[in-house]
């Protein structure tokens, strides 16, 4: 196991661990904040880097948090995903690789593009 995998093991949850570094993903509607609504933002939970604002959440039906653009787009990478026999672009905080979920093009306007991530790769920070 290397030093990394170590740190990120003892810091995360084994939910948090399997999601945001083994690239897995929680069942829809289970999240802690697919149907949070409180005002603040949403950090990466390895790393605390600002990836989205309550601001552009919305529900989408899906069961997970959608957002419609991140907050700081350049904390949030995309990575072609062909696992599952699809093609689909992976989301990723930009700062440490997290797995956060993944962007499509069915999201509202003014983007439409629904950033579908996993409650498990997130912490949030409220509105002071």
């Amino acid at each position: 196991m290397s030093d990394d995998d170590e740190k990120w093991r003892s810091q995360l949850t084994p939910e948090q661990y399997r999601i945001a570094r083994e690239k897995g993903t929680e069942r829809a509607f289970t999240g802690a904040y697919w149907d949070h609504h409180e005002k603040g933002k949403y950090l990466c939970v390895c790393c605390g880097a600002e990836l989205f604002s309550s601001e552009h959440k919305y529900d989408s039906g899906s069961g997970w948090p959608s957002f419609w653009q991140p907050s700081r787009p350049e904390h949030v990478g995309e990575d072609e995903d062909r696992s599952h026999f699809m093609v689909r672009t992976e989301i990723v905080c930009s700062r440490c690789g997290a797995h956060l979920g993944h962007v499509f093009e069915d999201g509202p306007r003014p983007t439409g593009t629904r950033y579908c991530v996993n409650s498990a790769s997130l912490t949030f920070e409220p509105e002071e």
